[in-house]
């Protein structure tokens, strides 16, 4: 397993891993606060980034993203590679984040276990997956060749679902720790996803996190559901990044320290963007609950004052 700073050879060839974030909390960065975070400069780990928002070469975008990332650490989230998906890897897509990478040098670089494009035609949403081999072998000579492409770890993020396949032959995070161990990549931890899934399909949300490659943790996701009911009136939860965390998300981000420890952990919002302070707050609370489970964890390393 690739460990930070260091280099190993996965399938594909080497890959690097890049320094880590900081084991403290950030936030989505969103134009409304450009400039009031400039001007303020508050206290926080790290700002992420949607990739595909910033492949252009310049604009007011870039202005501000070089100038907050004088300040902070960065995470790049991408949402456009369609790992899961069964044609080829966009290659000119692979090459603009490349590009983007090399330009930001950020700390941490993920992606998601799902697919968003068939045909030529990108669909505009995170589709499932069944978890078969066939699925297993497909997805991991998609992240070798990103990883050797990019020349660096991804760390691949758990999908929110609302239906399974009958098809599958294993479970969301066996398929997930095999995928890790084949490729040597990372994995992006969302809790939210996790409870939102569990939920939907009811199974128990700790035994699925029990269940995962948590020693390849490198960032958490935390983030607020909309509530539904599905056809037959059972409970369906979206994940929408668009209200607060949840109560049941913080008490599950919890049971999850206390099996990681402290990680570097995002309060995600893409929908119904509050003012910066109240997503500060959250933050703030991320990091209080960071300091309960570890009383080593003092002024998050690498915060701003």
């Amino acid at each position: 397993m690739l460990q930070s700073g260091e280099l190993e050879r996965g399938r594909a060839g080497a890959v690097a891993a890049p320094a880590r974030l900081p084991r403290a909390a950030g936030i989505g960065l969103k134009p409304q606060h450009f400039r009031q975070i400039l001007a303020e400069t508050p206290a926080l780990g790290f700002f992420e980034v949607h990739a595909e928002n910033y492949m252009v070469a310049g604009g007011p975008y870039h202005h501000y993203l070089e100038r907050i990332r004088e300040r902070y650490a960065l995470s790049l989230h991408g949402v456009g590679l369609s790992i899961g998906g069964q044609e080829p890897l966009d290659e000119a897509h692979l090459t603009r984040l490349a590009e983007l990478l090399a330009r930001y040098q950020p700390e941490s670089f993920s992606e998601h276990l799902a697919w968003s494009s068939h045909g030529g035609r990108f669909l505009n949403d995170l589709l499932p997956l069944p978890y078969t081999k066939a699925t297993l072998e497909h997805v991991c000579a998609q992240i070798d060749h990103v990883q050797e492409r990019l020349g660096r770890r991804l760390l691949l993020e758990n999908p929110a679902t609302y239906v399974q396949f009958a098809a599958s032959t294993m479970a969301e995070n066996q398929f997930i720790s095999e995928v890790v161990r084949r490729t040597g990549c990372g994995l992006l931890l969302d809790v939210n996803n996790v409870y939102v899934s569990c939920v939907n399909h009811g199974a128990d949300a700790q035994d699925y996190i029990r269940g995962l490659p948590l020693a390849a943790v490198g960032e958490i996701h935390l983030a607020g559901f909309a509530e539904a009911v599905d056809s037959l009136g059972a409970a369906l939860l979206i994940d929408s990044h668009g209200a607060p965390v949840a109560q049941a998300v913080w008490q599950l981000y919890e049971f999850t320290l206390a099996l990681t420890g402290p990680q570097p952990t995002l309060i995600e919002r893409d929908n119904d963007i509050p003012e910066l302070a109240v997503l500060l707050a959250e933050a703030r609370h991320a990091e209080a609950l960071m300091a309960r489970g570890s009383p080593a964890f003092a002024d998050p390393q690498g915060a701003c004052a």
